[in-house]
């Protein structure tokens, strides 16, 4: 909460709440949209945290296929979310719980157990009043400590299932004062074939809404461009709100610098004035302005990375593109990352990781594309490419490791061949018992030990690191002794549990257990994420200073491969 000597904010305002709503279609940006006014908010002095509301009946996200919803984000008490979630950590800088992210299936399922205890004898149990009783205390709760709580509903209004989510917000927004609540709704605004900015989607959405019981107070209309005065001014005649609350989100080149555009706009002023917090928040002048110096740092250069996975999708792996941005941020390069489909690189087409300047192999499950994945590590330990293991990559840098270097004909993951002679990746031993899939991996946070003079030790500069964790194997102990005096080291441990490894005289060979996708932030990249990119600059320095071509121009500026 910000200090007197801060802001003179005065606690008895009380919470402030921003509901974000979306029309039209899915996917047009409002978890961007809401990170970002927290965002603007959050540089104006006061404390923010968000809540997402995802209406779909699975308890959490952890057993979504990534085609469903994109990666599963892990959160430091050990949630399973939307990647939302991610982009509200990564924009606001905070560590949210498993209470931030509301779905249907944990409500129904708490309002249900309450019932089979007696909680409601012989009262009918309702969607009114008890599921959106439940909805409403779980946005409170998650709100206290903080002075604003941005709510994003996700899906579309007019879907069945946010239905009930749309009348709790209803019945919030009856039962706070007016001053303290202010509804969201972003839609799209497309051309037509002749170049004009069409209003009838954002009317009918909005109609949509009106009919619901809810009232805008901003619409933020997506556009390839920002919206013309005229759009403005017809949105604001057809959905009865004043044409100062007309905010343009058009595309940009980076999801980072939509803060910087809503501010161009106002938005983050006008939603002061309607909290009535605009004398309570720091002069313009003394705003935090770190974020722009961060997002707009100057490129000097490129680097390609190739990402070895299974899935054609950048959503499937938002949270490493983002740490791999930041890390360019740090170092001031543009990072380019290059998926290859890891069932193809099975079949030996090492050819698409030709010329890439860095390989990542990141987590998952299952069989399928496995073989090239280990395929993909053998390829970075053997030519000397800079390579970063995440999870499942950190444990087929060991099966690759134990059948091409320790000679283990066959070795694999128990997860992948059950009938494997050398099961150097075996599940967990608190996992034997375990039946139900959603939320028993190993989840969250936790402490690695490191060992001093390693690289994992110069990359967190601490003999100690604490990451996030989504796993049900490990490196099977009966092996250890198999990697003693071998050039692959285990230089992080947790208890008798490895958790980093790194190769001895290789430019950068690092695998971790941990997730650090999901700690890193503009301006606070992932030490792992950092280190190799810094390592892929070094190389291509070392490179320019040997080509008998190079001139000193070319070992300037020249980092593109």
């Amino acid at each position: 909460m910000p200090t007197e000597s801060d802001t003179h904010y005065d606690p008895s305002l009380g919470n402030k709440f921003i509901f974000v709503t979306g029309g039209v279609m899915s996917g047009l940006g409002k978890g961007i949209t809401a990170a970002s006014t927290g965002r603007l908010l959050k540089n104006a002095g006061f404390d923010v945290t968000a809540v997402k509301i995802d209406p779909y009946l699975n308890v959490d996200a952890g057993t979504m296929n990534p085609y469903q919803h994109g990666e599963v984000y892990v959160l430091e008490d050990g949630g399973e979310v939307d990647l939302d979630l991610g982009n509200y950590e990564r924009f606001l800088d905070i560590d949210m719980t498993s209470d931030h992210n509301i779905t249907t299936g944990k409500t129904y399922q708490h309002v249900i157990e309450k019932e089979r205890a007696g909680d409601y004898l012989g009262k009918t149990v309702q969607i009114i009043p008890h599921i959106t009783d439940d909805i409403k205390r779980r946005i409170r709760e998650a709100a206290k400590g903080t002075d604003v709580c941005i709510i994003e509903v996700g899906g579309t209004v007019g879907d069945i299932e946010g239905m009930p989510y749309l009348e709790a917000l209803r019945q919030f927004a009856h039962e706070e004062p007016e001053e303290n609540v202010l509804f969201t709704h972003v839609t799209l605004v497309p051309y037509s074939k002749n170049g004009e900015q069409k209003t009838k989607p954002t009317q009918h959405s909005v109609k949509e809404v009106r009919s619901i019981g809810l009232q805008p107070d901003v619409i933020v209309g997506r556009c390839e461009d920002r919206l013309d005065p005229e759009t403005k001014e017809k949105i604001a005649l057809f959905c009865d709100i004043p044409t100062e609350a007309v905010f343009s989100n058009p595309d940009v080149e980076d999801v980072y610098h939509v803060p910087l555009m809503v501010e161009d706009e106002g938005l983050d002023q006008y939603v002061l004035e309607h909290f009535g917090l605009a004398d309570e928040a720091l002069p313009e002048g003394e705003r935090a302005n770190d974020w722009r110096e961060i997002v707009t740092t100057e490129k000097d250069g490129e680097i390609d990375i190739a990402l070895v996975g299974k899935y054609d999708l950048e959503d499937a792996y938002m949270s490493i593109h983002e740490s791999l941005k930041h890390a360019g941020f740090e170092i001031g390069v543009d990072v380019t990352v290059h998926w290859v489909a890891a069932d193809e690189l099975s079949e030996g087409h090492d050819g698409q990781l030709e010329g890439m300047d860095g390989v990542i192999v990141p987590g998952g499950f299952g069989m399928r594309g496995s073989e090239g994945k280990i395929r993909a590590v053998q390829y970075a330990r053997e030519n000397d490419v800079p390579f970063l293991g995440l999870c499942l990559g950190f444990q087929m840098a060991v099966v690759e490791y134990a059948r091409n270097v320790l000679g283990f004909e066959g070795a694999h993951s128990a997860e992948m061949e059950e009938d494997t002679p050398h099961p150097v990746i075996d599940i967990l031993p608190e996992q034997y018992e375990v039946e139900d899939m959603g939320g028993t991996m190993r989840l969250g946070e936790h402490t690695t030990v490191i060992e001093p003079e390693t690289l994992a030790y110069d990359l967190y500069g601490d003999t100690s690191c604490s990451e996030r964790h989504r796993h049900r194997y490990e490196v099977n102990p009966e092996y250890f002794d198999a990697f003693e005096d071998e050039p692959l080291v285990f230089s992080g441990t947790a208890g008798n549990r490895m958790e980093i490894l790194e190769l001895e005289e290789h430019p950068f060979f690092v695998g971790t257990q941990f997730h650090p996708e999901y700690t890193s932030r503009p301006g606070q990249p992932s030490p792992p994420f950092l280190g190799l990119v810094e390592a892929v600059i070094e190389e291509s320095d070392d490179d320019d200073d040997t080509d008998p071509e190079a001139t000193d121009t070319d070992a300037e500026t020249e980092v593109t491969h």
